[in-house]
């Protein structure tokens, strides 16, 4: 009986020791991923927990709003500089260019505010009021000389032709600008010489146009001739005659072509220096004449 007993206690016995056995009664394992194919990797939260995520957006708002700051207090710090502060202001004003101006008539023409932010000074303005006062001015060029000038460079106009009135000499440019009456005439600039009442011409051409014909041939003129060159006289369009020193004249037939007519006028000075007579009036043939 007693060995029947043991031999049926060792039966469970031994199933309990096989592989169910063996293996326990803890957690399940979980189950193999099939050949060929990879496990699923954990979301970046899971692998970086705690405040390294969502902790650095919080801190931009800080660093942001202290950058905006900074550009605020830059940009009123500037604006304080230009136009708040002693440093940047208007303390010395030049000019330089003249001729015949002077530098008290210019300056006392663009009125430049000393003493304003230098930043403020309008530059167009103070043009405006150099040319308009000052007729004789072609151009101007207004600069700021930081950290406290301004500067104006003025270009004067050039007379080519002198208009005689009540014994003073009206001037006029190569534009046919009237810009300015001296009492004395100017070395080197023609007086010109009007006489077109007797012209069958007079009636279609009246004095304007014929003076912009004088004014064409004048501005025309290579400098050495301009120079030597005492009167423009102008009988009708197609009839201008200079008068040149030493008493020589020039047909210059009407204001056409005057470019190449000046060319051919300063050839023929140099090849017949003598010559008392010069015609140009067709440039493609000039000629001279006596001695």
């Amino acid at each position: 009986m007693a060995g029947g007993t043991t031999a049926r206690r060792g039966t469970p016995f031994s199933d309990r020791s096989g592989p169910a056995a063996r293996e326990g009664t803890g957690a399940p394992k979980p189950p193999k991923a099939p050949k060929g194919s990879k496990a699923p990797k954990p979301p970046k939260s899971a692998q970086r927990p705690g405040p390294g995520g969502p902790g650095v957006r919080l801190r931009r708002g800080p660093l942001l709003a202290l950058v905006a700051a900074a550009v605020v207090l830059l940009a009123a710090g500037g604006t304080w500089v230009l136009y708040g502060s002693s440093w940047l202001r208007v303390e010395k004003v030049a000019a330089t260019g003249m001729d015949v101006l002077t530098a008290e008539q210019v300056l006392g023409a663009a009125a430049v505010p000393v003493g304003a932010p230098l930043v403020s000074v309008d530059t167009d303005e103070i043009e405006g009021r150099v040319r308009g006062r000052l007729p004789r001015v072609d151009s101007v060029d207004v600069v700021r000389a930081w950290p406290h000038g301004i500067g104006l460079k003025v270009t004067e106009r050039k007379p080519v032709l002198l208009i005689e009135k009540d014994a003073k000499f009206v001037e006029v440019d190569a534009s046919g600008v009237r810009f300015d009456t001296v009492t004395k005439a100017p070395a080197g600039v023609p007086v010109l010489e009007l006489n077109a009442g007797r012209s069958p011409s007079a009636r279609r051409f009246d004095e304007e146009r014929l003076l912009h014909e004088a004014v064409l041939v004048a501005g025309a003129l290579p400098e050495p001739i301009a120079k030597q060159t005492v009167q423009v006289k102008v009988g009708s369009y197609d009839s201008v005659v200079l008068e040149l020193t030493g008493g020589r004249s020039v047909t210059w037939g009407s204001g056409e072509q005057s470019d190449a007519k000046g060319r051919a006028l300063n050839a023929l000075l140099k090849a017949a220096p003598k010559a008392a007579h010069f015609d140009v009036s067709v440039p493609t043939a000039p000629a001279a004449a006596g001695s």
